[in-house]
């Protein structure tokens, strides 16, 4: 289609245009000439025309800078330009936010400026409204609508990251809530997918201005520290390719390039944290790149380096040989230098250099321009298998955490390259095993894999396998899987198909644990009756099962806890409105351990101007179904779950019906005390901490128990806001190899 065929007064509108309250940039004014001297040249009219269009429709709108708001989609489409994008893209830079911002539709932009521009409009608008942060199921949502709108153009994300990246470099106007919030976003969502498309020059801008504002001060020392040493470095530098150079020409190398290669900041403080070193032994290593015409070329430039200088073991990387899955090619490698301080050498051509600055973007800018339709992402397309793999995850992974844990592995993690006997090259997550490269070549290789060789030697099944190691696994018709693979197996896949097959393997018994935990809740009388009843075949769909024997074994299983089934059961089957509230006496407000329901909302419905007390006996947190009881003392009503012991025996005129009021969160938290059954293993319980630190969740008490050849009991007493959080962080726990069973326990309140 063309683009251009519907644009009105082509000749006329763009020639007259004037935007007299901003300066426009030299690349818009060069464009908006040629389009004058030329309307109907296709790239210049679009371009142009868009521009006009988000001008009219911005203009009298402004940043929180006060600047017009017009700067930012000129900063956007400079950016794409600047990468090389087609005109589509551009246009769609200067259209990203109209959308979202004006009354102008996805249709109107369709009319105007053609379908391929109306398509990228419209997948960046759903991308704006994708918050990464929220809870989980709502972020694994987001993560596959993310994904789904790069496999049908991979442009939207291109375009998305540059206008992600201009608002970071204008994020001073706002308050510093909002600039960490985005700051963290961006780190951990943004520049990975820059790293993955292989844009490293948006890349480590998101990483360092993230950086800037997430730590602050760390990141005004290094810069400071920076500033000091450069001018000894550069020196050094100088005198390196001096001696290079001369030794490249004596060889007949043609040098295209040699330069001093920068390191961004949050490069060298991630450096220091990771290894634990001091900014002297991260930042004095040089730094130098070489670029050459052809891939020989490389090879004998390191020969030449390695000649030049002692190289140090086990730091060179053929990257040209054995690319990255961003299509990165370099060779890497680290010398003694001067002095004897390290030197770090990457060597590459001029094609490679620009796939290593622009990513995919380069498959544009310098590889297929005039391809009508470069962008689609197809099943022989190698460089986005890593994409293929996130859309084309099972669907029978029910756990939204289970999912992010998945994405942020393919997305986050640095890979290793391993090849099959027959010479196919098999990218997996750094640390990955030969249980984990089973997995991936399929599910049944995994299921009956009795042994791997690794390099043609008989190695373990925990080998962790290095770059070009050459993996053979052999099967056995009556192996299976052991349970001792979900310690040895890293990715995720190969996790979830292991859970899968013990779930599938033992579903008698998983059957029979899963009625016994409902027996715990419910009682044995009557509960055959309720399981072949509608109201629990409802529960069953209501969380995602197909029968309510599927419900049992996932509940047996550990994949979904007792206290989530019996709460679904009671929405289904409790009435919909409560009964009138009884009438009851005001009660003496003298303890100091109740709360009232007077003045301001109360967190319980039911309770107001009463004094209350969350019982001690079942500490039930917002979103349990509860019951009110009025005690014989001075503690007015005690808050109980629905279903707690202590309340079968009371007397039916002192029951009240409350339930949680629907409240903005109010910082206010509830004590949870959990048992924790794991493998003894040194970290366990570090581990454990860590998921509750990165959760946000405050640890009250903690203590472990050990004895020799048995598990590690583990207990915590933790602040919780809600039964939503706690079925969450209870979840994320089990989901960590290591722990064996995981229970609330609840203290003992009498009377």
């Amino acid at each position: 289609m063309n683009a251009i065929a519907t644009l009105p007064n082509q000749a006329t509108i763009v020639p007259t245009f004037q935007a007299p309250n901003i300066e426009l940039p030299s690349w818009l004014q060069d464009c908006m000439e040629q389009y004058q001297a030329n309307p109907k040249a296709e790239d210049f009219c679009l371009i142009c025309q868009a521009f006009k269009f988000a001008y009219e429709l911005h203009e009298g709108q402004y940043r929180k800078s006060g600047e017009p708001y017009i700067i930012h989609p000129i900063a956007v489409a400079g950016l794409l330009r600047d990468l090389g994008g087609d005109r589509a893209m551009i246009a769609a830079g200067f259209l990203h936010d109209v959308v979202e911002d004006t009354m102008v539709t996805v249709q109107e932009i369709e009319e105007r400026f053609g379908k391929e521009t109306a398509v990228l409009v419209e997948g960046v608008t759903k991308l704006s409204k994708l918050n990464f942060s929220s809870k989980t199921e709502h972020q694994a949502e987001n993560f596959r609508r993310m994904f789904l709108a790069m496999a049908k153009d991979i442009r939207v994300i291109v375009v998305k990251l540059a206008d992600r990246l201009h608002n970071m470099r204008t994020l001073e106007s706002l308050s510093s809530e909002k600039q960490r919030r985005i700051a963290r976003e961006t780190k951990d969502i943004f520049a990975p997918l820059a790293n993955r498309l292989g844009i490293w020059r948006f890349k480590w801008e998101l990483e360092d201005l993230s950086f800037k504002y997430l730590e602050p001060e760390a990141y005004r020392n290094i810069q400071s520290l920076v500033a000091e040493k450069r001018g000894d470095r550069e020196d050094r530098l100088e005198r390196v390719k001096k001696t290079l150079l001369k030794r490249l020409e004596d060889i007949g190398v043609e040098l295209l390039e040699l330069q001093g290669r920068p390191k961004h900041l949050y490069g060298i403080y991630h450096k220091m944290e990771q290894q634990n070193k001091e900014f002297e032994e991260i930042y004095d290593i040089a730094a130098l790149r070489i670029i050459v015409k052809t891939n020989e070329d490389c090879y004998r430039a390191l020969a030449i380096v390695h000649d030049a200088f002692r190289p140090i073991p086990g730091r060179f990387k053929d990257y040209i040989g054995l690319p990255k899955p961003n299509r990165y090619q370099s060779l890497h490698t680290t010398v003694v230098g001067l002095n004897g301080r390290p030197l770090e050498v990457q060597i590459r051509t001029l094609e490679m250099h620009h796939i290593a600055e622009y990513g995919i973007a380069a498959h544009w800018k310098y590889k297929e321009s005039g391809n009508s339709n470069p962008t689609q992402l197809t099943s022989a397309d190698e460089k986005f298998t890593w994409l293929r793999q996130l859309l084309d995850w099972p669907s029978d992974m029910k756990d939204p955490q289970e999912y992010v844990d998945h994405l942020k592995h393919n997305l986050f993690d640095d890979d290793v390259y391993v090849f099959t006997p027959q010479g196919d090259v098999i990218s997996l997550t750094r640390g990955a095993t030969p249980v984990d490269f089973a997995y991936r070549i399929h599910t049944e290789v995994g299921h009956h894999m009795k042994g791997a060789r690794v390099n043609g030697q008989w190695l373990g099944v925990d080998t962790v396998l290095k770059n070009g190691d050459i993996v053979e696994i052999i099967t056995q018709k009556n192996a299976h899987p052991s349970m001792d693979w979900l310690n040895v197996a890293v990715t995720t896949g190969a996790k979830h198909r292991i859970r899968q097959w013990f779930k599938r393997s033992r579903r008698d018994e998983n059957i029979l644990r899963g009625r016994e935990l409902l027996e715990k809740d419910l009682g044995k009388s009557g509960l055959d009756a309720l399981l072949k009843s509608a109201p629990m075949q409802a529960v069953a769909e209501r969380c995602n099962y197909h029968s309510v024997e599927d419900l049992l074994a996932g509940l047996g299983y550990g994949e979904i806890t007792q206290t989530h089934v019996v709460n679904r059961l009671r929405e289904i089957t409790v009435k919909a409105q409560q009964p009138e509230p009884h009438t009851i006496p005001t009660l003496n407000p003298s303890s100091p351990s109740t709360q009232s329901g007077k003045g301001t909302k109360s967190p319980i419905a039911g309770v107001e101007g009463l004094l209350y007390h969350i019982a001690g006996c079942c500490h039930p947190l917002p979103g349990q179904p509860i019951l009110g009881v009025v005690t014989r003392g001075a503690k007015g009503i005690s808050i109980h779950q629905q279903g707690c012991p202590n309340v079968e025996g009371v007397e039916g005129d002192r029951l009240i019906p409350v339930k949680w009021n629907r409240i903005h969160d109010n910082g206010q938290t509830y004590p949870v005390d959990l048992i924790i059954e794991a493998l003894d293993r040194v970290g366990v319980f570090k581990d454990i901490l860590s998921r509750l630190s990165d959760q946000n969740i405050n640890v009250r008490n903690a203590g472990v128990k050990t004895a020799k050849g048995k598990p590690a009991m583990i207990s915590l007493q933790i602040d919780i806001k809600d039964h939503e959080q706690l079925e969450h962080i209870m979840a994320k726990i089990k989901n960590m190899g290591d722990i064996l069973d995981l229970r609330r326990v609840n203290t003992v309140e009498v009377g």
